[in-house]
């Protein structure tokens, strides 16, 4: 159960998301701050990073570079291109363009402080130009040994396919959580059938599933939940009230409301693998614990009879931010 397959590589079954560090959720963490979590990460064992040229404007590849890269050896490094604001202050853009993905993975290499990515994603996918197109340059960035392994980030399960073709997909990186579950609907099971690791994203549901965000009118006017309806403060309301029942089901599984939500993901499938961020390192500990907790059948089917997809309120994105991906949708 702790170690799990990404493509060529073996890594521990929860991995560390760093977008929070530089990116989304209000002003970044500190440089003491960050650094300390990210190596405190490294100790407790965490061995699979995620980055991405757009968080921050390349400042979460440069941490990352900076802090990590002299323990290289010991990690497996993910970033992603494809999606990036090209000047700051300007609409972030996303771009799948051979030319494109090249120059971003040269940019990625420099501010990351290595010869060469273990796990390049694209972000999104460019709906302007072919699948194909844009998975056959990330494919001629693995011939020239830049790059190990390709993912694809928020894909549908028949453009996983398409890319498949292509060249052979490691990884998918999509949001998947109890209060999350788009991924149940295909592209789960079409990355079992293919051998492709599931990387799940806000596997906390951004500190919903922590049950320490109570009030969401009182987040930083910089948070990217602002904008997203289910944080909307209105539908959080109704949300909260699932978290009545959440919460005995964590005290009766003996752990914290994040550790029972790591869990229940890490019991869906050996091949589902989340990667939450903090900036804290109590919340870091407590997030590796969940390793250790157990979850049986009982408990998955509480948890599933209790988060089904029509009883959360809200979707996960704005009508703009839901244009932006390929992901297969619950019918209302």
């Amino acid at each position: 159960m702790h170690q799990r397959s990404v493509g060529p590589f073996s890594v521990q079954a929860v991995g560390f998301g760093c977008m929070g560090l530089s990116h989304g959720y209000g002003p970044a963490a500190t440089d003491a701050q960050a650094e300390a979590v990210l190596l405190d990460a490294l100790e407790q064992g965490v061995d699979f990073f995620d980055t991405a040229a757009l968080y921050g404007n390349g400042a979460n590849e440069s941490l990352v570079g900076r802090v990590l890269s002299p323990h290289r050896q010991r990690f497996v490094l993910a970033t992603k291109c494809g999606l990036f604001h090209p000047d700051a202050g300007m609409e972030r853009r996303i771009d799948g363009r051979p030319a494109s993905i090249r120059a971003s993975c040269e940019a990625s290499l420099s501010r990351l402080k290595t010869d060469v990515i273990d796990l390049l994603y694209l972000h999104r996918w460019d709906k302007l130009v072919p699948i194909e197109d844009s998975v056959g340059a990330m494919a001629d960035l693995v011939h020239a040994g830049k790059v190990r392994a390709l993912g694809l980030s928020e894909v549908s399960a028949s453009t996983l396919r398409r890319a498949h073709a292509v060249h052979p997909i490691a990884a998918v990186q999509s949001e998947y959580s109890l209060w999350t579950r788009n991924p149940e609907i295909a592209v789960l099971d079409a990355c079992a059938e293919l051998g492709v690791a599931f990387v799940a994203f806000s596997p906390l549901a951004r500190a919903y599933l922590t049950t320490k965000l109570v009030d969401t009118s009182r987040l930083h006017a910089t948070d990217m939940r602002r904008n997203m309806p289910r944080f909307d403060v209105l539908n959080y309301a109704a949300n909260l009230r699932l978290l009545d029942r959440y919460v005995p089901l964590a005290q009766e599984a003996g752990c914290t409301p994040a550790q029972l939500a790591l869990a229940w993901l890490l019991n869906r499938s050996p091949h589902v693998i989340p990667i939450p961020g903090t900036t804290n390192q109590a919340h870091l500990r407590e997030n590796m614990a969940a390793l250790q907790t157990p979850v049986g059948p009982d408990m998955m089917q509480k948890l599933d009879r209790l988060f089904k997809p029509d009883d959360v309120c809200g979707p996960r994105y704005n009508a703009a931010q839901s244009l932006e991906v390929d992901t297969e949708v619950f019918d209302s």
